[in-house]
């Protein structure tokens, strides 16, 4: 079984994807609304909004869309948890993410890691990084 995040924005999924592809790496496709087939009317101002991105690395995937209603709003009630073994990898996922947005709790090290933080980046996803403690010997 496999849970993938499915996240929305209000007009600007491809910049955030293409943000998120420079700091995760992995492949990116975007099907932009202009794609969709003929008889599906698509108002010309909304040709350009992302219907489906696909970011995907190693066994991972996020995917996105942009919400064409008038009434997109901020993420609210979840987190997009990036979890990673190594520190240095999770501080530098952490610069990058909280770049330009709101950093809500600050990268420190807690019981349960060596290094846990939480933002919201600047295309208002929730975000947090934790870097998985190595297991210890018995």
């Amino acid at each position: 079984m496999a849970f993938h995040p499915y996240l929305n924005f209000g007009g600007n999924c491809r910049e955030a994807f293409t943000r998120y592809q420079e700091i995760f790496g992995g492949e990116l496709v975007l099907l932009p609304m202009s794609d969709m087939p003929a008889d599906e009317a698509v108002p010309a101002d909304r040709a350009d909004l992302i219907m489906h991105a696909a970011l995907m690395f190693e066994d991972h995937l996020l995917m996105a869309s942009d919400d064409p209603s008038e009434d997109f709003g901020p993420v609210q009630g979840m987190y997009v948890n990036y979890a990673v073994g190594d520190v240095a990898e999770a501080q530098r996922v952490f610069e990058a993410l909280a770049d330009g947005g709101q950093v809500t709790m600050p990268l420190a090290e807690t019981f349960w890691s060596p290094l846990f933080g939480m933002c919201v980046d600047r295309f208002g996803t929730p975000w947090m990084v934790n870097a998985e403690a190595a297991e210890s010997a018995s």
